[in-house]
Order: structure tokens, then C-alpha cells, then sequence
């Protein structure tokens, strides 16, 4: 299972997401999207979900703060007690003994990251 997370801006648009996502994926397709739960219902995220035909898997702010990033973002730290929200969504929603599949990307104009974890399906 590919988990593509995210963490985004208010003002991040479905193309600020696509963006970040294209740069993260690098060719690889995820199974599904993650973001922090209360990120979730933004309609960039909804479009993109509807988009690509995959699911949106909501990670609790314990989930965030429980996964070892490899950024070390001082905003993110400081708004989500994570070093990147991206990344930490990633790992968290793909399960137990997940890893990343390369650094995390941000988008073009800047207003998202991605990042694409592994886990075992299912």
C-alpha cells in the first residue's frame, strides 16, 4: 500500500496538492491520501481525492506527534508538534513498520507537501 500524505495551507488549491504530489510521486500511483484529521473534509483535498479515485484516511494529531520524520521543519513543529506534517501523515495512515519512499516535496506556488510512505497492505 502506497500512501500519498500531505500537509497544506487554508489557501492550498487541488493544484497546489496535484503539484506536490507530482513532485513526491514520482511516477508512483498512491492507494490512497492522508492529511491530519481535521484537514480532511478541505474540498482541494476532497477534489483531489475524487480525481485519482482513492480514499482520504484522516490521522489524528497523536499519530502525527508518534511518527519519526526525517524533516526537522521548525513551523511545522511549532503548529503540529511534528517535523513535517506531511510526511508524519504518510507513515501514520500506511501502519505499523512503514517507511518512506523518498523526501517529501512541496508544491510549486509553496502552499503544500507530500510525501509517500509504504506499508503493508491492508
Amino acid at each position: 500500500m502506497i500512501v500519498a500524505g500531505f500537509g497544506f495551507r487554508g489557501a492550498a488549491t487541488v493544484d497546489s496538492l496535484r503539484s506536490a504530489l507530482e513532485r513526491a510521486a514520482q511516477g508512483q500511483v498512491p492507494d490512497c491520501l492522508a492529511a491530519p484529521d481535521d484537514k480532511c473534509t478541505a474540498e482541494s483535498l476532497q477534489q483531489l481525492s475524487r480525481q485519482l479515485g482513492v480514499s482520504i484516511c484522516p490521522v489524528t494529531a497523536d499519530d502525527l506527534i508518534a511518527q519519526a520524520t526525517l524533516t526537522r521543519s521548525a513551523p511545522s513543529q511549532a503548529a503540529r508538534k511534528t517535523g513535517s506534517v506531511c510526511e508524519a501523515a504518510a507513515l501514520a495512515a500506511a501502519g505499523p513498520e512503514a517507511v518512506l519512499c523518498g523526501p517529501r516535496a512541496v508544491s510549486e506556488d509553496r502552499l503544500a507537501t507530500c510525501c509517500l510512505a509504504m506499508g503493508k497492505e491492508k
